[in-house]
């Protein structure tokens, strides 16, 4: 296992619009038996609640999504330009029908209770705040639904409170 440090919130230097939306991240989450992490590149960071926080959207038929819904936590990892094919292999099979991990011959870590992806450089560890649905009855843009549910596979909104920050 590699080791990671605490990293202040305060000097993230940290582009999401890159990060995430480009360079993608993986959601890991675990019901305690089983642990499973899921590409994302869809989501945020900022402030809510008066609390440093993440939003991400997990539609409902990923596996992952299940274990979320099982746990009071879930972290995003975020990896360097070298685990590009890996973070595809993750959004592309289920961890119902495999262990994604196992066959990436990647790891599962730990702060504390919380699962993150070993083989990461960067990790933000979360409490789930609340879960929304996000349902057609409120968009507002009439492109939406016609454009990202076809098939009806909606999207929870999670927002977590940033618990840790962990670099190596």
């Amino acid at each position: 296992m590699h080791t990671f440090q605490p990293y202040p919130v305060d000097l993230i230097e940290f582009d999401p619009f890159t990060k995430i939306g480009k360079e993608w991240m993986l959601i890991t989450a675990s019901n305690g038996e089983k642990t499973n992490a899921m590409t994302a590149s869809w989501g945020g960071v900022g402030v809510l609640w008066g609390k440093n926080t993440t939003f991400i959207f997990v539609r409902d038929s990923r596996y992952t999504k299940e274990l979320i819904d099982q746990s009071d936590y879930f972290s995003l990892t975020f990896f360097d330009k070298s685990y590009k094919n890996a973070l595809k292999y993750f959004g592309a099979v289920s961890g119902r029908d495999e262990d994604k991990i196992e066959a990436a011959k990647m790891h599962v870590n730990y702060f504390e209770k919380i699962p993150f992806i070993d083989e990461g450089n960067f990790v933000i560890c979360c409490k789930k705040m609340s879960a929304t649905p996000i349902l057609p009855e409120h968009f507002l843009d009439s492109e939406i639904e016609s454009t990202w549910y076809k098939d009806e596979d909606w999207h929870t909104l999670y927002v977590g409170e940033i618990e840790q920050i962990l670099a190596r």
